[in-house]
């Protein structure tokens, strides 16, 4: 079979990020290109979208899947030019085309998720497979034996379109670093009152009834409540997310930033921090509508 050349790498690279998908070369050993002087050891200060956010502006494909883009000026630039010369592969940024691949290294791993996971786009990899969902979520290795998580902050070598329907990233994955972002049971004192009121006077687009949209509000609250010991934060989202599902085909407003407030305060209740909470539901309200009200 053909290898690839450096000017397939580009080709292929380009195709993709015509269709949204964040790219960037790699080099020997699967990896990105090491930084260029100038941001080398993060001298530059890292770039805006990076964890810890600094002023880079650097034209080069340095910062790793930082560096991805889909902007077809930059990856044919005679800046990027010298690292498609030597490029091994080609790799995406999940998150920023709001995918999350878990990637499976071996056999085991592979079995554990056809047991535990739905089945959606799957890839073959050298050793195991890369099990492709839709929706973002944080990136984390070593989250159970074999299995890392490649999302936001991260990078994931293309390889293939694989095969099957691609469904939406199921509360199992979310689980596997949720321990990691939550605190354990405490009292936690919060600034968003706990007093159940429906508010329609900002819900002039809603075609749902009171009861309707307080028995929708009460269930979520009461599966997050049920979470004492790990897994709210992922209960918000999924809260948040059921919520706005329900009032997708309304013109709007439906005033849902009132409601959601209920939804953080419960997260918060059985010890997720509240900065955490607040983003797990505007997260949860967008994918569905698009908006946070």
């Amino acid at each position: 079979m053909t290898q690839p050349t450096p000017q397939t790498h580009l080709r292929t690279a380009l195709n993709l990020a015509t269709t949204g998908v964040p790219v960037l070369p790699l080099s020997r050993g699967k990896r990105p290109f090491a930084n260029c002087p100038d941001c080398e050891k993060s001298r530059c200060g890292d770039r805006p979208h990076m964890k810890a956010a600094g002023p880079c502006q650097c034209l080069r494909p340095c910062h790793g899947w930082a560096a991805a883009t889909t902007d077809h000026a930059t990856l044919t630039s005679s800046e990027w030019d010298a690292a498609w010369r030597q490029a091994t592969a080609v790799a995406y940024h999940p998150g920023g085309a709001g995918l999350t691949v878990v990637d499976l290294d071996d056999a085991d791993a592979v079995a554990w998720a056809r047991q535990s996971l739905p089945p959606t786009r799957t890839v073959r990899t050298t050793r195991g497979q890369h099990w492709i969902y839709s929706r973002t979520m944080r990136s984390a290795n070593r989250v159970r034996p074999g299995v890392d998580i490649k999302s936001r902050m991260s990078y994931a070598r293309l390889l293939g379109p694989g095969t099957g329907t691609m469904e939406e990233l199921p509360g199992a994955v979310l689980a596997l670093v949720e321990t990691e972002e939550t605190t354990p049971r405490q009292v936690v004192v919060s600034s968003v009152s706990t007093r159940i009121t429906v508010d329609r006077t900002g819900s002039t687009g809603c075609r749902h009834t009171e009861r309707y949209v307080l028995n929708g509000l009460m269930r979520g609250l009461e599966k997050i409540r049920a979470r004492t010991t790990s897994g709210a934060g992922s209960q918000a989202y999924g809260a948040a997310s059921f919520l706005a599902a329900q009032h997708a085909d309304c013109p709007g407003p439906c005033g849902l930033d009132a409601l959601t407030e209920h939804i953080v305060a419960a997260a918060v209740s059985v010890g997720v921090p509240e900065p955490y909470a607040q983003r797990a539901v505007t997260r949860g309200l967008r994918s569905r509508t698009g908006r946070a009200a």
